[in-house]
């Protein structure tokens, strides 16, 4: 475990976590977890619609239920198990979220910040959740308001490491590089 680097993402609704992840995993052989899949899987076996509000939905019923920390300690359980060196934990979203992941040597919070319009384009355009595409600027702002969303802010605030992603992927990248450097 101490030999482990271990990544958790936070920034707001398509700041580019998951592009950092998928670079990470690519070019640097990490393993990624989300905290999204565990929600995904769920609605995915109720045949539910895998939209945005159904997955905050969940996820506010779930820890109502079972515990504001419950979701972090399958991703903390998750990432002890793994063998690989390089582990990003992706979709950090409240202070429970890393309460256990904190206690893992070797764990790294980083912030990817980018401008509210960039961010509202990249969501239209990706359109990773249904609905997405038909969202106007008013209701992308909104979603970053609701329950689910709301603590990322204080979760950013308390990063190791903030890196921008206002530009493109290559300025991005190097950014990333020179952090696991």
């Amino acid at each position: 475990m101490e030999n482990k680097i271990i990544i958790g993402l936070v920034g707001q609704i398509a700041s580019g976590k998951g592009t950092v992840a998928e670079y990470l995993e690519k070019n640097h052989q990490a393993t990624t977890f989300r905290f999204s899949t565990i929600l995904r899987d769920v609605l995915n076996r109720l045949h539910v619609d895998m939209s945005r509000e159904n997955l905050q939905d969940l996820s506010t019923i779930l820890r109502q239920k079972f515990g504001e920390d419950l979701l972090a300690k399958v991703m903390a359980g998750d990432v002890e198990k793994t063998d690989n060196k390089i582990v990003v934990v992706d979709g950090i979203r409240r202070m429970a979220d890393i309460k256990y992941l904190k206690e893992l040597s070797n764990f790294k919070l980083l912030s990817v910040v980018a401008d509210p319009k960039v961010r509202y384009t990249r969501l239209i355009e990706r359109s990773e959740n249904s609905g997405d595409n038909q969202k106007t600027y008013e209701d992308f702002l909104a979603d970053q308001a609701k329950e689910a969303d709301a603590e990322i802010p204080l979760v950013m605030q308390n990063a190791d490491v903030e890196i921008n992603n206002d530009t493109d992927f290559e300025n991005l990248y190097q950014q990333i590089d020179k952090l696991l450097n």
